[in-house]
């Protein structure tokens, strides 16, 4: 049964790394938004995309069965809009056809791929609407959404003033600087992490050409690389996103984690508890990101959020 003045929604998220689903009722007129199912599924789409430029065909056939997953859980829960967006993958594929075909035939719905900047304005709308009635979260904020293939940037208080997606993400940087011979170097070199830094610092440069990142006085923090770094910073026994929603973590405490995590063995990084499986080879360029971006605004602090670009593509749907 949906309350009353709310609509019931399936917002689909594809990035490069991973692809989720969330179904909610929300009510435009009083900012409320119910979560009923949101769940995630490593699928490695953009699995060599930076060096082939086409998705993989197994790399699709992962996808297509969290598709067929999900649309289940739609059924089931009886979602009366649908909106399925996609991100920087299939947004740089020459074989992006194919993957169009696959999720209407499944879904019903054609995948959107949308622009880097409205991929932030989403980002930035589903992160701050909670935080906008706190006092204790100074504006304006910088949004840093780290997903697999891009990082989106977004500097606002009510309402965006500058955004910009650059191409560095946990699994472009892992296949990029990280792979030698197929495998992800078990630990990396220090050669590779500093060509690694480097790159993510030209990116650092091309973002701060068009958003004014040190303005911000709240850096809010988004998806998986900077999820699993709370965890790891609470010490969780298991994954908890209840623990993880709207935790704080110092800059110090991300650069002993990140110091760790590229130069831990693939073993190490899999023994930690609260770790998905399919973070494991990626994490460390994440947390690598994530401290370069504190290092560059000279934030003290990341404010983690679980709710990111999913509830934002709600809020459009509704």
């Amino acid at each position: 049964m949906v309350p009353a003045g709310f609509t019931r929604v399936a917002a689909v998220d594809c990035g490069t790394n991973s692809i989720r689903l969330l179904v909610a009722d929300v009510n435009p007129a009083t900012g409320e938004l119910l979560e009923l199912d949101r769940r995630m599924t490593i699928v490695r789409l953009g699995q060599d995309v930076d060096r082939t430029g086409r998705l993989a065909p197994e790399a699709l056939e992962r996808t297509f069965a969290a598709c067929r997953r999900y649309a289940e859980v739609i059924r089931e829960l009886g979602a009366a809009k649908v909106r399925f967006v996609a991100t920087s993958a299939s947004r740089d594929a020459s074989n992006r056809d194919d993957f169009v075909r696959g999720v209407v035939d499944i879904l019903g719905v054609e995948p959107e791929v949308i622009s880097g900047e409205q991929e932030a304005e989403y980002s930035f709308t589903g992160a701050t609407k909670e935080l906008t009635g706190s006092d204790e979260m100074a504006r304006p904020y910088l949004v840093v959404d780290i997903g697999g293939g891009s990082t989106e940037f977004v500097v606002g208080d009510d309402h965006v003033r500058g955004a910009r997606s650059v191409d560095v993400g946990c699994v472009r940087m892992t296949e990029r600087h990280l792979v030698r011979d197929g495998a992800v170097t078990d630990p990396p070199t220090e050669e590779q992490i500093a060509a690694m830094r480097a790159d993510i610092e030209r990116a650092l440069d091309l973002a701060e050409e068009t958003v004014p990142l040190r303005e911000a006085r709240t850096l809010v923090g988004l998806a998986g690389s900077v999820t699993t770094v709370s965890a790891i910073a609470q010490e969780l026994p298991e994954y908890d996103s209840e623990r993880i929603h709207h935790s704080r973590v110092p800059r110090e405490k991300v650069r002993e984690i990140t110091e760790w995590l590229l130069h831990s063995t693939h073993a190490e990084r899999a023994a930690v508890p609260s770790m998905h499986p399919g973070r494991v080879d990626v994490i460390a360029a994440g947390a690598l990101v994530l401290l370069s971006i504190m290092e560059r605004t000279g934030a003290e602090e990341v404010v983690v959020s679980e709710h990111d670009i999913l509830d934002g593509i709600a809020w459009s749907v509704a």
